[in-house]
């Protein structure tokens, strides 16, 4: 992007491919980084099972729809107590 002229970015939103953002923090150091939503819900309910799935991202969809950031965060806190034992490396995604 730089060799077609870009000189900064301000914000990226990524699917967070491997080295992708390390990538654009080298290059653009003081750029942000922010993972796509649905490729965030997509990549955790990859390890939930089959008749879990429509109740767990209905779950998550409650947090991604809150409309301030301290509500996101308690959502955040409920989803994660009610799923944990469960799916805990996908709470951590």
């Amino acid at each position: 992007m730089r060799a077609r002229g870009v000189e900064d970015i301000l914000i990226t939103a990524t699917d967070n491919l491997n080295g992708f953002t390390d990538t654009i923090r080298n290059v653009f150091p003081q750029s942000k980084t922010q993972i796509c939503v649905v490729h965030q819900i997509r990549n955790a309910s990859r390890y939930v099972v089959w008749k879990d799935k429509k109740a767990f991202t209905q779950d998550m969809k409650q947090i991604y729809g809150t409309p301030t950031k301290e509500e996101a965060a308690a959502a955040l806190e409920d989803f994660a107590t009610q799923w944990k034992g469960k799916y805990s490396y996908a709470i951590r995604s």
